[in-house]
């Protein structure tokens, strides 16, 4: 019989408790420490932030978010058919008279809400600055100025006038008004939070203006440089109220399903061989 010496106990019955009496003592490393945190590479700090569990910071992600128009006319005013008003006596007059009444309250509600911003606000002085922006948009937007056009149209019209009068040349001119403009619709709205509040005036406009569009070739498209034409809009313009900068913009033009379509344009085409020889 061969005995060979091992070094495994006898009794296995209180091996846990004996391994417990060596006891594994981490020694601190001396250079590690004397380290500054801006000497850290950024794999040791996370290393020794898991090592402690500690979470890592997580970065602030947030971007600011600037609205500075809404993307849409809230309420839109719906023009009575013709431009015109019917007799209070019959059945469509009594109802006309009534939707009236009940626009011009909410009207009345929504200057209340503008003069709570603009003390000294009123509809005589509105209206002119109102065909002032009209003239200065017009005329931003034949001249192609894309810098000039954020004053006077918002964020959501600009890029259909922008799209408008891509390769176009278009000669515009305003004659004259027919009729003074006149508020038809006034209405305001807070946007996220009850602070944060947009107003919108829906103003009137029958002028008489000359408008011819060429193409890039220079061939009429739409319009006749020497005819005059009566022109008949119903222009959104919004404002930011609580932006202490904000200022009247075109926001939106309100076309009614009554008016007679425009005149359509011209469209130009490649001539064919065939064409060319016949």
């Amino acid at each position: 019989q061969i005995r060979t010496r091992t070094t495994k106990h006898w009794n296995p019955k209180f091996k846990k408790l004996r391994g417990q009496k060596f006891i594994k003592v981490e020694l601190p490393n001396f250079e590690e420490l004397t380290k500054t945190t801006e000497e850290l590479t950024r794999e040791e700090i996370r290393s020794k932030m898991k090592e402690r569990g500690i979470l890592p910071q997580r970065p602030w992600s947030e971007r600011p978010v600037y609205i500075g128009s809404t993307g849409t006319v809230f309420e839109p005013y719906i023009p009575p058919e013709g431009d015109g008003k019917f007799s209070s006596i019959t059945r469509q007059g009594a109802k006309q008279k009534l939707e009236y009444i009940e626009k011009k309250s909410k009207s009345m509600m929504a200057l209340r809400k503008i003069r709570s911003f603009e003390d000294e606000f009123q509809f005589n002085e509105f209206l002119k600055e109102a065909q002032d922006i009209y003239i200065g948009a017009h005329l931003a937007m034949i001249n192609k100025d894309r810098e000039k056009l954020p004053q006077f149209v918002t964020e959501r019209a600009y890029p259909e006038v922008v799209h408008n009068i891509g390769d176009k040349t278009i000669n515009w001119r305003f004659l004259e008004s027919i009729e003074p403009p006149k508020v038809v619709h006034v209405r305001c709205l807070d946007v996220i939070t009850k602070e944060n509040i947009f107003s919108q005036i829906t103003v009137r406009f029958h002028t008489q203006q000359i408008l011819a569009v060429y193409d890039r070739f220079g061939r009429l498209l739409h319009g006749n440089e020497s005819l005059p034409k009566d022109v008949l809009e119903y222009v959104v313009f919004e404002k930011h109220l609580s932006n202490k900068y904000g200022k009247w913009r075109i926001h939106d033009k309100i076309i009614p399903a009554w008016m007679p379509p425009r005149e359509p344009s011209r469209k130009t085409h490649m001539v064919s061989e065939h064409q060319r020889i016949s």
